[in-house]
């Protein structure tokens, strides 16, 4: 596959300037195999059962006892994760699996028969949509209903409005959302992760990332979310999603 080839090569050199070429096409040509499978994994999940769907995609022991203790407490909590493993799947093995019922941010798309297709497929096992403009109103809705919201955050923000970081040895911008709203409705913060554990099988795992929001400093919940997804992405690199234009805007140069 070509798609997006020099994208991916130039985040991946950036990204781990101590690999040798080699070792960069390596990772390249693991992630192209992991996308294709990917790609194929997201459209079955339009007829997958819910047996064959937790059989695929697991919740790791230790990870239900953190969610099932938070649901008991009647304590409704923010999701953050990146684009990492088959985050799809284990939106549909949250729903299955957790008390909290699911609500996922998204981003409308201009098609709308797509955009049909993607809300089917994303609703099939009780996953609600919120539109990424609406994010906020929606959550103070349903702030009387256990829930978990979870924010996808390695997408790329606008410069100008973006909390910048050092990220993968890049200055990088990250949307500031989860950490408003975490801060002003009080939710903790808890980071998901989907590892690969061989084809077409994945593991999800949950961990405390910040449990009193409204303690924090400005930037600390943002940073603690790039350094956990940074760690991730080191240790399984080929399972994020490297043909993203992540780094395609400068920081904005004080006057």
């Amino acid at each position: 596959m070509g798609y997006r080839r020099e994208v991916v090569l130039n985040n991946l050199k950036n990204s781990f300037p101590e690999k040798t070429d080699a070792e960069i096409k390596k990772i390249a040509q693991q992630y192209y195999s992991y996308l294709c499978d990917l790609f194929l994994e997201t459209f079955k999940t339009l007829t997958i059962s819910e047996k064959s769907m937790l059989r695929h995609c697991r919740l790791e022991p230790k990870s239900r006892e953190l969610l099932d203790k938070l649901a008991q407490q009647n304590q409704s909590v923010i999701l953050v994760m990146g684009h990492h493993g088959n985050w799809e799947w284990g939106g549909n093995t949250f729903s299955l699996e957790c008390s909290q019922q699911l609500y996922v941010i998204y981003h409308p798309l201009s098609n709308p028969h797509f955009n049909r297709l993607i809300i089917n497929m994303r609703t099939r096992f009780g996953t609600k949509l919120i539109p990424m403009n609406d994010t906020f109103r929606e959550m103070v809705k349903n702030k009387n209903i256990l829930n978990a919201t979870a924010f996808i955050a390695d997408q790329t923000p606008h410069p100008e409005s973006a909390y910048w970081t050092q990220f993968l040895n890049q200055d990088t911008p990250v949307f500031r959302g989860t950490e408003k709203i975490s801060g002003k409705l009080g939710l903790p913060v808890v980071y998901i992760h989907i590892s690969r554990k061989k084809r077409g099988f994945y593991e999800m795992t949950a961990e405390m990332l910040i449990e009193n929001p409204k303690e924090t400093t400005d930037g600390e919940i943002t940073e603690a979310f790039s350094r956990k997804l940074e760690e991730k992405i080191k240790a399984e690199p080929e399972t994020w999603l490297w043909s993203h234009r992540r780094w395609k805007h400068k920081r904005p140069q004080l006057a």
